[in-house]
């Protein structure tokens, strides 16, 4: 049962160490605000919302959010606050190279200094792409000032020749079949056009759903945030419900570490088992917990996660796409079918300041082909599979709702690619010593490796093994693999080769034993030879000489502790700084 006691209103709020009193520095802060043409009362000690905006242009999952932005200045002024909206450095993941992982840190960090530099009581955070979600719970987390989550929700479904199509899974599905000649360069343009018709983050259960999904799982979103379409009008009265309610959590002070316990990580890592969510969600919530001193392993992960059944029948894993995930009941259903099962811990407080039973127990499925009952199940044994030994001694990560039954125990010749670079000159090369049986392994593509991890991990297949109908083999790396992507791909294996984990030493023609049954995962070399080959290891990758390349190289932890900087992990408080003169 939740501990957590509303704090007494009224009371003095942070914002008056800025505006309240008639200091010089008082008057200073209040006269240049009313520049703006503020009003004298609203400075009065009412609470002083930031909406902190990962709005761009360069970011087109989230070019909608100034639109959503008004709605929630609308609910913060009809409950009586003073919004007040700001930028932040915006990773777009459709744009931003080498991989807007690299970034995610980096947008944290500007999160976390604009939250405590100014002078705001409490934050709503407006997200939606990929890492724009992680990285403004974590700068939120550090500082610790009551906050709440928007998405900026799905875009519609793509449609093209009489079937939907789904961002990211239909694009590595189509450009496959063109490899196979199963279709044409020209077909595969006219699909470019279907894909992305309207505004809002990826269709499918990828990252972007998936995180919107862990925001409203972990209680920091209002209860349905996750699934309703960018363009539909319920995703802006959403926008304005969270506004009205950010104010009362400034006065009541429900605060990040008051909602997000180690009950509400379960929770979360229960709900990305049933609706079969992405990969990443695991770097992202490691990373989230690390902020605020949650004690959350990959371990945590494979124990909660391996007997949940993947009950959401969306693409990648399965049919449908966010639509139709929405218009079936959305999030709430899948919440509500856990927490009957006893999946769910029922008392944890959400941010309005209900339990999380309380704001599902009246919901109900409507379509049970899209949220299917848990005999119908997608995989009875859905969540993140934690692989370990001697390949990954910290672990590496497979979703199996998106891999193939036949490949889950498999032993097969490795086919080594260094980086990058050498599977791309080479993967489309016929001499290439490869058919279906063996496992390729991609190196260097880890946190420090690529440098940012990007998503690689999913390499597609060889022609020559696609024109056998061959559409999936076992794939090892240290990279990650987008929440649309499917396959038999195991991700993030730690340590990584750039940091001279084991995978840096493995050599075409070694044997590697994939166990996902029993969690193992072995490179069959003697264990004095991998001593061996270990010694005589030296890196490959460029070190980064200056720059955020350079800061990044130096403190990105693994990815089986968040990768995020060895320096931000904790908190660092909400305490008001020095005055500025």
């Amino acid at each position: 049962m939740s501990n957590f006691k509303p704090a007494a209103w009224p009371r003095t709020l942070r914002s008056q160490g800025w505006f309240g009193g008639t200091s010089k520095d008082n008057i200073y802060h209040r006269s240049w605000m009313k520049n703006q043409g503020l009003p004298a009362d609203l400075f009065d000690g009412r609470p002083v919302i930031g909406i902190c905006n990962t709005w761009s242009q360069l970011t087109p999952c989230n070019a909608h959010l100034r639109d959503l932005a008004e709605r929630v200045k609308h609910g913060i002024y009809e409950a009586g606050g003073l919004p007040l909206e700001f930028p932040v450095f915006s990773p777009g993941e459709s744009t931003l190279r080498p991989t807007a992982m690299m970034f995610r840190n980096l947008c944290a960090m500007d999160v976390e200094e604009a939250l405590r530099g100014t002078p705001l009581d409490g934050v709503v955070l407006m997200v939606g792409c990929d890492k724009t979600t992680p990285a403004l719970l974590m700068g939120a987390s550090s500082v610790d000032i009551p906050a709440i989550v928007v998405t900026g929700g799905p875009m519609l479904n793509g449609k093209w020749r009489g079937q939907d199509i789904g961002s990211g899974t239909s694009l590595w599905q189509l450009s496959e079949d063109r490899k196979a000649g199963k279709i044409s360069t020209e077909d595969f343009l006219d699909a470019e056009m279907a894909m992305s018709r309207s505004p809002g983050s990826c269709n499918t259960m990828g990252t972007a759903s998936s995180m919107a999904s862990m925001a409203e799982a972990l209680g920091m979103a209002l209860s349905g945030n996750a699934a309703i379409p960018a363009v539909d009008s319920r995703r802006r009265v959403m926008a304005h419900l969270t506004g009205r309610r950010i104010v009362q959590m400034v006065k009541d002070d429900l605060k990040p570490s008051d909602v997000m316990t180690k009950d509400a990580f379960e929770n979360a890592i229960r709900v990305n088992g049933a609706i079969g969510g992405s990969t990443n969600a695991v770097i992202h919530l490691l990373a989230i917990a690390g902020r605020l001193g949650v004690d959350l392993t990959l371990d945590d992960w494979d124990r909660l996660g391996r007997d949940i059944p993947t009950i959401v029948n969306l693409q990648p894993s399965g049919k449908y796409l966010m639509e139709e995930f929405f218009y079936a009941g959305g999030l709430p259903v899948v919440i509500k079918a856990l927490a009957e099962s006893g999946q769910i811990h029922k008392d944890a407080i959400t941010v309005s300041g209900e339990t999380m039973w309380d704001q599902v127990a009246e919901v109900r499925n409507w379509n049970d082909d899209v949220i299917l009952p848990f005999e119908k199940a997608l995989t009875q044994h859905g969540g993140i599979a934690v692989v370990k030994g001697n390949l990954a001694p910290n672990g590496a990560v497979l979703k199996p709702s998106a891999a193939s039954e036949h490949l889950m125990t498999h032993r097969g010749r490795a086919v080594v690619f260094e980086d990058i670079d050498d599977y791309k000159g080479k993967i489309n090369d016929e001499s290439l010593d490869i058919d279906e049986n063996c496992i390729m392994v991609l190196k260097n593509c880890g946190p420090k490796g690529y440098p940012g991890m990007a998503e690689v991990g999913n390499m597609g297949l060889p022609p020559k093994v696609l024109r056998k109908g061959i559409t999936d083999m076992v794939r090892i790396s240290d990279a990650r693999m987008s929440g649309t992507a499917y396959g038999t791909v195991v991700l993030h294996t730690s340590p990584e080769a750039a940091a001279g984990g084991p995978l840096a030493i493995v050599q075409n023609g070694d044997m590697i034993e994939l166990d996902v049954p029993n969690r193992r995962l072995h490179l069959d070399v003697p264990d004095d030879e991998i001593t061996r080959r270990l010694a005589a290891w030296q890196t490959t990758v460029p070190i980064p000489a200056s720059g955020y390349a350079s800061l990044y190289y130096s403190h990105v932890i693994g990815a089986d502790k968040g990768a995020d900087f060895d320096f931000l992990l904790g908190g660092r408080g909400k305490e008001i700084p020095k005055d500025s003169h």
